[in-house]
């Protein structure tokens, strides 16, 4: 277990209130997005005339479980690591993480906060700004333990391409789009509107990323469905997508183009594979089908990385789910992350596998699906989780749970939200009343 060598390629940022203060100057710094607090001491982004709330389930690690909860709203009551990048890098070496891709949470999670925006101009310069952030002054200030990872005016498609140019000339392999563009109003992934962004990703050699959440909600039944069983068919809504971007034309034009879909699990993937083998098989006669001549599943394994958090039952069936097309993730600071005891459980559910295997997953084929040199800058004896681990020791870095948000309701008597009609309800008062009664 000490000797493997992990990289997560889903972690996430609390985006912190400086980020655009080394970015931008004048009135572009002062129209920017700005996190502000309201009467109750609850964090909100406030950014051309829409609020959204700043955190909550999305940044519990660190809690008793016993709190997990929608509680914790402010930065002032998460772990330093989740907004602080000196901070991660201790919670990175005491999990064990030799490196981490980070989607954002609020700002940066896909482009919704700018796509939003009416003034799309300024949501542009914002854009970019945030971009320069992320790859300069949170991946840059420790070189090598950071994929970056960029948002796109998707709204624009010249500015999108455009801005694929300018992030992989920084350095920048790996961008992020919403996995269902006609949430946003876009138009389809199948839509020519999109023939330019294909081309520049290839052109560029840079990543797709595509996270649950972004595009197709998590089914639940009704709004009386009670949270853990909306919780549990979270990562199953990736294989929506999946089914959509396997169909894409993109990827018979392109046999380079690259795709990874994080927080959806692998295993699933060997019986979607088969479904659509067998639905190929069946109705290609009639359905105009893309794929006359080669079965889907031959395309999902070229193009598509499989990222998983805890998944012992697709590890012990490898085989079937293909030992190229998978890699670790961690999920920090989310619910399902495992911190600090992720080499245990990754230990526990690879131990079975070879060493060559291993490697794979815990970070080969991270390295070769985003382009990435976990070896440019430190040699490997000291990014192995007995080395990170040991310079977290040395350093004193403390993972005792903190309670953060207030009293057990175990102690007070409060009722958390049970329901998924309850979180949404929940939202919504939240929203109402940051945009009523908000205060910097």
């Amino acid at each position: 277990m000490n000797d493997m060598v992990i990289i997560s390629v889903d972690d996430h940022i609390c985006e912190p209130p400086g980020l655009f203060d080394q970015h931008l100057s004048g009135d572009a710094l002062a129209k920017a997005p700005k996190l502000l607090t309201d009467q109750n001491g609850k964090n909100f982004w406030s950014y051309q005339g829409m609020n959204r709330p700043s955190v909550g389930l999305n940044a519990v690690v660190g809690r008793p479980l016993d709190e997990y909860g929608m509680e914790p709203n402010a930065l002032d009551q998460l772990r330093k690591g989740c907004y602080d990048v000196h901070a991660r890098i201790d919670d990175m070496n005491v999990n064990g993480l030799a490196a981490s891709l980070n989607f954002g949470n609020s700002i940066g999670f896909d482009n919704v906060t700018f796509h939003k925006a009416p003034d799309k101009a300024l949501a542009l310069t914002h854009l970019r700004a945030y971009n320069d952030w992320h790859i300069d002054e949170w991946c840059g200030t420790y070189p090598g333990r950071f994929i970056p990872c960029a948002i796109l005016p998707t709204w624009d498609m010249a500015a999108t391409v455009a801005e694929i140019k300018r992030i992989a000339d920084k350095g920048c392999a790996a961008v992020m789009m919403s996995e269902n563009p006609t949430k946003q109003d876009l138009p389809s992934i199948h839509n020519d509107y999109w023939k330019p962004f294909w081309k520049a990703v290839v052109d560029h050699d840079v990543t797709i990323c595509l996270h649950i959440g972004s595009g197709n909600p998590a089914p639940h039944a009704s709004t009386e469905t009670p949270i853990e069983a909306w919780i549990t068919t979270m990562p199953l809504s990736i294989a929506v997508g999946a089914a959509d971007w396997m169909q894409l034309k993109a990827l018979q034009d392109y046999p380079q183009l690259r795709i990874a879909l994080a927080e959806g699990g692998i295993g699933w993937i060997p019986y979607f594979l088969e479904r659509a083998d067998f639905s190929n098989r069946r109705h290609k006669a009639w359905t105009h089908s893309i794929f006359q001549n080669q079965k889907p599943s031959a395309t999902f394994r070229r193009h598509f990385l499989n990222c998983f958090i805890d998944d012992a039952f697709g590890l012990r069936n490898i085989d079937a789910v293909g030992e190229d097309m998978i890699a670790y993730e961690c999920d920090y600071p989310h619910s399902d992350a495992l911190w600090p005891e992720v080499p245990e459980r990754l230990w526990e559910t690879v131990r079975h596998l070879t060493d060559l295997q291993i490697d794979k997953v815990t970070h080969g084929n991270a390295m070769r699906h985003f382009r990435f040199d976990l070896f440019k800058h430190h040699e490997r004896q000291t990014l192995t989780v007995g080395a990170l681990r040991a310079e977290a020791r040395a350093k004193g870095v403390d993972t005792t749970p903190r309670s953060a948000g207030g009293a057990h309701p175990a102690e007070t008597g409060s009722q958390r939200p049970i329901t998924s009609g309850d979180l949404m309800r929940m939202y919504k008062h939240h929203a109402e009343t940051i945009a009523q009664k908000s205060v910097a």
